[in-house]
């Protein structure tokens, strides 16, 4: 039996949290690769409406779309508004995350149940939504390479990440065959928000590699599983082999 066509070129995409950082590199690849662009966002509106005249400019279909993914209520429908706008869906990629920081000492009930709405609810609801449209299609969710470590400073947004994992592996057995659920997990491609690349420098020891990628990694392992029929269930760890390791992140 063939698999299907490793051409992206005509296929729609609702990227969520599509307006900075690696969202924004993901979505302008897949425009160059002639993929049309849903670009969700919540607050950052004018980098949105930016991100789509970038995308129309690489010759791609634009359309920019809102909703506060912390409220279940815009979450419900979100997938279908996005083919609503759009004439169709076929690829739906779950990037918008929070990443504060706390610990298993002082997570408090709420800060826990935030993270796992944001990281790890909605892309659940977004994920059933867009199967239940019935189109053949595709979900990529992005996860952390410390989804198997331990991340003690941030420790709500750690625990909604291996909720993520799981639902990733739950979803690409229930799904299939018409979709093909797999994922990403970083490890040292950007610095935290208010951090330079000396905060990268300052950690590419504690990879295999003893160095750090930059968005472009990320960009080639998700062009790949678009274009990898037969591929489903599986995570990539761009991450110069981190996930090899057992040490906290950085070092104690």
């Amino acid at each position: 039996m063939s698999t299907r066509s490793t051409s992206l070129a005509g296929r729609t995409a609702l990227i969520t949290g599509a307006g900075k950082r690696l969202g924004r590199a993901i979505s302008l690849a897949l425009a160059q690769a002639g993929v049309n662009v849903i670009t969700h966002y919540n607050a950052s509106r004018d980098e949105a409406e930016e991100l789509a005249g970038q995308v129309r400019h690489c010759g791609a279909k634009a359309w920019t779309i809102q909703a506060d993914l912390a409220r279940p209520e815009q979450v419900t429908g979100l997938a279908g508004r996005a083919r609503d706008v759009a004439g169709g869906l076929d690829i739906l990629f779950n990037n918008a995350s929070i990443f504060p920081t706390d610990t298993l000492q002082d997570a408090t009930i709420e800060s826990i149940a935030i993270n796992q709405q944001i990281n790890a609810l909605a892309p659940l609801v977004l994920s059933r939504e867009f199967a239940g449209l019935g189109a053949t299609g595709d979900i990529i969710n992005m996860l952390d390479t410390r989804v198997f470590d331990c991340d003690p400073k941030h420790f709500s947004y750690h625990l909604s990440k291996r909720t993520l994992f799981g639902l990733t592996r739950i979803m690409a057995a229930e799904f299939a065959p018409k979709i093909r659920v797999n994922a990403v997990a970083p490890g040292l491609i950007l610095p935290p928000e208010g951090k330079d690349e000396s905060y990268l420098a300052g950690l590419a020891h504690t990879n295999p590699l003893q160095r750090y990628g930059s968005p472009n990694d990320i960009v080639e392992a998700v062009l790949f599983l678009l274009r990898s029929g037969f591929v489903t269930g599986q995570v990539i760890y761009v991450d110069g082999g981190r996930h090899l390791k057992g040490a906290f992140y950085g070092g104690a």
